[in-house]
Parts: structure tokens; sequence; C-alpha cells
């Protein structure tokens, strides 16, 4: 799939996440050599819930990822309940516009991970310290954290694909607070050891107050995720106490009921739990001569869009396809790239504020407008009505797109 001109060329892939891998499998495919480096010891196993949207698909197949995922939700109901143990029909994540398959993060890095050559070369325990580059290529000084040791090398291409607090993206382009927007939101999220008393295990369930959410995601074979979002008007002041205390603290001071009182008990034991402020990534260009970031380190269009990993493996597709049409200039494929992105980008990170609302409501209003936009769902021809609105909705549309093909 390669031409010559890519024989021998080193691409220094930062982050084995799903956009890392991504990248490494679609440089692999047109005879590039990827390094990948990652922070963490080991590769990362199981996680919180993700979707696949249908424009995501396309590029999964293409990478060999696809054959094994699918869709994991269960058949059972959803509901929106109360701390009084209340309930009623509820609106799911799969009745906000897009087509989207729902599983775990962990499912696709293990879909990813397994369709990766195993001549791949992955260094653990690995970041960049240090970032220089001509014309020709990138000096790399790479730092082992677990026995302090450094090593400098060259590459024809960095990738930058460690996440919202990218090191690459702090080395090359600046500062986190010159890219970093927050929404003054926090997302906590984890999978259940057990099922709840309350729940069945296949069904879904929303608790939705002003300002402050629980969320119960369903899948087959595996016990639900939780994902709890409050607002918060000190996002620095979120991280100078345990988590747990924190959330604690923003779903009360009222009793939280069997529910809420067991997800948070869960919380309190869970092993690999979410903390993290929502914020987005904004940024003019997403590469500097031959350096470029992939994934949440150059978009990240917050977990509300939900386009995270369909955007990342899409990303990285478009990036060998651009790179294979231009072997001899990395530096015009790459800002070929970046203009192709650019409106997806915009058009999912607007999609992203404007879906906090159905998440976390904000505002007396805007918990209003949700609860009768819920209800509304269960009239037969307001449900019509709505579906076909939802058919006709923009980001939805752009969510089922191919990015290769637009």
């Amino acid at each position: 799939m390669g031409s010559s001109n890519d024989k021998n060329r080193r691409a220094l892939v930062v982050g084995l996440g799903i956009s890392g891998i991504a990248t490494a499998l679609r440089l692999r495919q047109i005879g590039w050599t990827p390094v990948v480096v990652e922070r963490a010891p080991a590769r990362r196993t199981g996680g919180y819930f993700i979707a696949l949207f249908g424009g995501g698909r396309p590029a999964a197949q293409r990478l060999g990822i696809l054959e094994n995922l699918r869709d994991r939700v269960p058949d059972g109901s959803n509901y929106e309940i109360d701390r009084a143990g209340n309930r009623r029909p509820g609106a799911a994540y799969g009745d906000l516009p897009g087509s989207p398959w729902m599983m775990r993060r962990g499912d696709v890095e293990e879909a990813a991970f397994a369709a990766l050559p195993e001549d791949v070369e992955i260094r653990y325990s690995t970041v960049p310290a240090r970032i220089e580059q001509d014309a020709d290529g990138v000096d790399v000084t790479l730092l082992d954290t677990a026995d302090r040791s450094e090593v400098t090398e060259r590459f024809d291409l960095v990738v930058g694909a460690d996440g919202l607090r990218s090191t690459v993206r702090s080395l090359v382009f600046g500062p986190h607070e010159k890219y970093l927007h927050r929404l003054n939101y926090m997302a906590v999220a984890f999978q259940l050891p057990a099922p709840l008393s309350d729940l069945n295990p296949g069904d879904g369930a929303t608790l939705i107050e002003n300002n402050r959410s629980m969320w119960l995601f369903p899948f087959d074979g595996s016990p639900q995720t939780v994902l709890l979002n409050y607002h918060t008007d000190d996002v620095d002041a979120e991280f100078r106490q345990p988590p747990i205390e924190r959330v604690r603290a923003a779903f009360g001071p009222e009793p939280t009921g069997r529910t809420l009182g067991e997800v948070l008990d869960a919380m309190e034991a869970a092993d690999g739990v979410l903390f993290d402020s929502v914020e987005q990534v904004r940024m003019d260009g997403r590469h500097r001569g031959r350096v470029v970031l992939v994934g949440d380190s150059a978009w990240c269009v917050t977990l509300y869009a939900g386009m995270g990993v369909s955007m990342g493996m899409s990303g990285a597709d478009l990036l060998g396809t651009v790179l294979e049409r231009h072997p001899g200039d990395v530096p015009r494929a790459l800002a070929e790239w970046d203009r192709a992105l650019q409106p997806h980008i915009e058009a999912f990170q607007r999609n992203g504020i404007e879906q906090r609302r159905f998440f976390v409501p904000g505002t007396t209003v805007e918990l209003v407008l949700r609860k009768a936009m819920t209800r509304g769902m269960r009239l037969p021809l307001a449900s019509s009505l709505l579906r076909q609105l939802q058919k006709r909705d923009k980001s939805g549309q752009l969510k089922d797109t191919d990015i290769a093909l637009a």
C-alpha cells in the first residue's frame, strides 16, 4: 500500500490510546515505520462508555478495527429516576442525532491493538522531553521515566496523540492555557463492579438535576458504566481534594437515595476512575513543520459531542491518506489534512457545547426544557416529529459522514 518513497520513513507516535494506535496502524499501511511511546508502564484496559458514530465506522473498517467491534447496547429499558426512587421512561444517549454504536473505551483500544502489526515498536514508560526540528526531520529526546535515561533520535514525522494535556503540544505549540477552553463542568466516569439494586443489568438510567447529573450506560456482557457531571466555578479547586470528596460535596447536601448512594459508594472503591474537567482544545492550526497533533490533543470536542473516538480514528485515517498523496512533502500533507478537518472540528465543538444541556442542564430553564423534550418522546405524535427533526439535524448528519469522502 505504501510507495517506495515512504520506505524507511520513521514516525514517532506519542500516546497509545485510540488515536495513537490508529495513527500507527495507518502509517504502517502506507509503508512508514511508526515508533510508539506511551507514558504509562503498560497498555490500558477497561474504561468508560464511548460512542462510535457512522462517520467513524468506515475509518475503523479501513484500519482493520471494525471487524472486532459491535454495538453493545442490550435489550433493556431506560429510565429517568430521582432520589426518592421514582422512575419513568427516559431518554437514552441513542436518542440524540446520529447513529452511534455504544461500547466501552477498552473495547476499541483492544480491537485497535489487536490490529497493530507485531513488528511495530512500542516503548512504555517513555515521554518526549525535547523536540527540535529542521526542514528535513525532527530530533526528539525521549525520557525513560522508569530509569530516567534519555536518548535522542531523529524522525521524519512526530504525531502527538497524547490527550487533552498533550506533552507534544506544550513542547512545540506552547502552554496548555493557550489552547484549553474550560466549560466549567467536571466529568467522572467508571465501571460499576456489579448491578445496582433497583435496576436490571441491561437497564440504563439518568438522574438529572440543575447543574448535576448521573448517567448509567448499560452494556451487553458487562456491568453498567457511570458518568457523573457537575458544574464548578473553580476548576482548579476540584483537584485539591480526593475526587470522591469533591463528588459527594457536589451531589450534596440532600440525601442521595438508594441508586445515587450505591453509585457513590462504588466510585469510592473503584479502580480506574476518570475524574477531569470538561475542556475543549481550540487551535488555529494543528501542525508545525513536521509535528502534528491528532485526537484530543488537537481538537478535544468534549464527551458531550460524543465524537472523540470517531474523530480520532477518522483523523488518523485521513492523515495517512494525505501523507501517501504527498510522499515528498510532509508539511504540505499536514496543511492539507488540517484544512480538511477544520470544518468538522468547528461543527463538533459547537455541538459539544449545545449537547451539554442534554447531559447536565445548567439552569432551571434548561432543566424544564429537557424534561419537556423527554416527556414528548413518550407521546406518539411528538415522538414522531422529534425523530424527523433528529434525522434532519446537521450535526447528526455530519457525525455519520465519512470524513475521507466529505
